[in-house]
């Protein structure tokens, strides 16, 4: 026999004596038996027939124009209305308008002499002129060209001193050329303002050069015409009954702050020939200017420019005659002074 068959051998009784033990104890608990359920009490309700469900009701048509609202029954109270021309009174319109009061809402303090002080800063003596003696000068032109004569040398100043309304003039132009004067004259003026920008002036001129020295009684206008052009015009009357005219056109062109472009026409004009001086009737002279200068300050400007002068008529005549070019253009360098 083999262990397994020993084993089984042994364990077989026990087994069987377990089985037993739990078969006794199970009897001795009694399962409760279900008692039979009354179903009697659950009667069903015989069903109801069904009730006829109601036709619906047809909705009215709803009227083309609607009703008007009630805004008084609705708590609105809509205010009257209101005639041409009438006030709108917001009051009854609901609109609470808020009262105007005297004082700012921020109290502006009251100004002092120290505010007057930091606001307007000390102008000086000369905040206007007024009544108050000024003056001015203007070295215009001082230039030098070469010519066939030889180095020239040109120049046209002005000057004033006196008022706003009235002044006291000086103007002088005059030319050397090779070491002789050519031309030399000086003009004392009075001067009205009669416009803003413009002074009338009257006085004398007194003629140095060429020939005998000559005056003449002056009278003309000067000033800004629109635009900015400076213009001279000036009619002289002489004591041998003489008559002439100048008349003077200036413009500048600020082609930077610094850099100014000055165009300049001069003409004169005279009443009859005068063989002494070279001059003839008509149209004398005309000279047309381009001038170009740096202002390294507002009273210093050096320059250089072109110059083309021509005679007219007679004039032109006495200078043939004399061995002279009846035109002559010119290269110019120079400077323009002022204080």
């Amino acid at each position: 026999m083999t262990m397994r068959t020993l084993a089984f051998a042994t364990l077989a009784p026990a087994l069987l004596l377990a089985a037993q033990a739990v078969a006794q104890g199970h009897a001795q608990h009694q399962m409760p038996v279900p008692a039979a359920q009354d179903h009697t009490q659950h009667q069903t309700k015989p069903k109801e027939p069904a009730k006829a469900k109601p036709a619906p009701k047809k909705k009215p048509k709803a009227s083309r124009e609607p009703a008007p609202v009630d805004h008084a029954a609705m708590g609105h109270a809509m205010p009257t209305a209101q005639q041409p021309g009438e006030p709108v009174d917001h009051a009854a319109m609901g609109h609470t308008m808020p009262t105007p009061s005297d004082e700012p809402r921020t109290p502006i303090p009251e100004v002092t002499d120290a505010d007057r002080a930091a606001a307007f800063a000390h102008a000086g003596n000369h905040a206007v002129h007024d009544n108050t003696i000024q003056y001015y000068v203007l070295l215009d032109r001082l230039e030098a060209f070469d010519a066939d004569e030889g180095t020239g040398l040109e120049w046209e100043a002005q000057s004033w001193i006196g008022t706003d309304l009235n002044k006291l003039w000086l103007r002088s132009e005059g030319e050397r050329t090779g070491g002789h004067t050519e031309a030399v004259d000086l003009e004392v003026l009075y001067g009205r303002a009669f416009a803003p920008w413009w002074d009338l002036v009257v006085g004398v001129r007194h003629d140095f050069e060429p020939g005998d020295s000559q005056d003449f009684l002056a009278i003309g206008v000067m000033g800004l015409a629109p635009y900015k052009f400076e213009v001279e015009a000036t009619a002289y009357l002489g004591e041998r009954g003489q008559t002439a005219a100048r008349f003077e056109v200036e413009y500048e062109t600020l082609l930077t702050n610094r850099l100014i472009l000055q165009p300049q026409i001069e003409v004169n004009l005279y009443g009859k020939d005068d063989l002494r001086r070279g001059i003839g009737s008509g149209l004398s002279t005309a000279e047309a200017g381009l001038r170009l200068r740096y202002e390294f300050t507002r009273q210093f400007a050096p320059y250089i420019g072109i110059v083309h002068e021509r005679a007219f008529g007679r004039t032109a005549d006495f200078r043939r005659d004399e061995g002279e070019d009846a035109d002559d253009t010119r290269l110019v360098a120079g400077v323009r002074i002022w204080f």
